[in-house]
């Protein structure tokens, strides 16, 4: 009888010794074991990385790319604008031809971040489309820094700002106000975001108030100041670009992580609107990971290529055709820049989706002066250009009240067509008036 209850005790104690061997070599997780991805060598998770496995396939990633929408129509600019500069037409050709190449890039640019951040999360993506927001004015703004066209910087960085919460947002408010009688959006975010704008638009003030009224200021050793700036302004605006970038910091993890409630759309009156908000902010994956980052290298390098053609033909071309350098700046670049976003805003705001338009523009604004804005100053302190926050006194007080505007409309967190009317009214008023400036 003992004998019979050692073995039965010998035999449950050695399956109990392999159950548990078999449980510790088990993995944690459920495709984490030795079987999966832990046997496969580097470079064979490289290859299907680039398969894409589970995801559109590169052909079909590509097909979606270049023909998904009726603007790449405009792609035809692309090649033109390397034959005419390379071939030296006339500067005129050049500078339309780069032109018009610029307004499909920059569409394909925000295509390919925003199927390349479907796959990261909704920090990463966030992270993601906040740095490439603005790529294309980071591009042409750091190809006119470095053939020294301190100027074209500067007012092309303003107009941005002025197309945005002007031309953009007005549009919008005057198409959405066409199909809905009032737009809601939540006006605490809003607030939020133009208040921010407000201190930017005061962080420029300062330079120009210190160039026009402290005798350190006014110490000039050529007949430009933009070209020859005095060592406190210098100082002063690349401070100040270096506290803006800690600015722009805490305002992305204030809207993705501590508040980002404040950036919903209010239910109250319409419980739709959260509900075609939150479908519309899902993009729908038609491109695989490696190939949203292969397109999007491609678009930049591009870009890079026409922004420079675009950039060094602006001189003789504000000569040759008579058209002022700083409406060049202010009115025509942020245009193709932006083109894609302009679309996209009205479009927003016909569907009675305020809370998107609002992210759009003002969020977009914010992310010219408080990241592009200072960014190009730190680059052009890192290749020896004295680019400044100093914008002659006309331009600072153009921004001054168009932010003060714009400030006043957003306070009640509602939309209509009137209040578009007013914002695209300034904007002309400040068009004629860069016309002759």
């Amino acid at each position: 009888m003992a004998q019979a209850e050692r073995s039965k005790f010998v035999e449950s104690n050695t399956s109990y010794q392999s159950t548990m061997s078999s449980s510790e070599s088990a993995p944690l997780l459920e495709n984490g074991g030795h079987t999966g991805h832990r046997n496969l060598t580097f470079t064979r998770r490289v290859i299907n990385f680039m398969k894409g496995e589970s995801e559109p396939s590169w052909e079909e990633s590509f097909k979606f790319f270049i023909f998904g929408t009726w603007l790449n129509i405009l792609l035809v600019f692309v090649p033109l604008s390397f034959i005419s500069h390379n071939m030296d037409w006339d500067v005129g050709l050049v500078f339309l031809f780069s032109f018009m190449a610029i307004v499909p890039l920059s569409k394909l640019l925000g295509e390919a971040t925003d199927q390349l951040s479907v796959k990261l999360g909704e920090t990463m993506s966030g992270l993601l489309n906040a740095s490439f927001g603005n790529a294309v004015e980071i591009i042409i703004g750091v190809a006119a820094l470095l053939t020294g066209q301190l100027r074209i910087v500067q007012t092309s960085m303003i107009g941005s700002i002025l197309s945005n919460i002007l031309l953009v947002l007005g549009c919008s408010f005057l198409a959405g106000g066409l199909y809905h009688r009032e737009g809601l959006f939540n006006g605490t975010g809003a607030q939020a975001s133009a208040s921010l704008i407000t201190l930017l638009c005061i962080t420029f003030v300062v330079p120009a108030a210190y160039a026009s009224t402290t005798d350190p200021g006014k110490e000039t050793y050529c007949s430009n100041l933009d070209e020859c700036p005095t060592a406190g302004l210098l100082f002063i605006s690349r401070g100040t670009a270096i506290l803006l970038l800690g600015v722009y910091c805490a305002y992305i993890w204030f809207q993705l992580k501590s508040h980002p409630d404040l950036f919903i759309a209010p239910s109250s009156k319409n419980s739709d609107v959260t509900v075609a908000l939150s479908e519309t902010d899902e993009t729908e994956p038609r491109m695989g990971t490696a190939a949203a980052g292969v397109a999007l290298l491609l678009v930049t390098v591009v870009i890079a290529f026409c922004a420079e053609h675009l950039v060094t033909s602006i001189e003789e071309t504000a000569a040759r055709y008579s058209i002022p350098k700083a409406f060049i700046g202010v009115i025509l670049l942020p245009i193709v820049g932006n083109a894609a976003e302009h679309v996209t805003s009205v479009w927003m705001a016909m569907k009675n989706k305020y809370e998107l338009t609002i992210t759009i523009c003002v969020g977009s604004s914010i992310q010219i002066a408080c990241l592009v804005v200072p960014l190009l100053v730190i680059i052009g302190w890192i290749v020896d250009q004295p680019l400044t926050l100093y914008f002659h006194n006309f331009e600072t007080i153009v921004l001054f009240v168009s932010v003060f505007l714009v400030n006043l409309l957003l306070m009640d967190g509602k939309a209509n067509y009137l209040e578009g009317l007013m914002l695209l009214t300034l904007y002309f008023v400040i068009a004629l008036a860069f016309w002759v400036v």
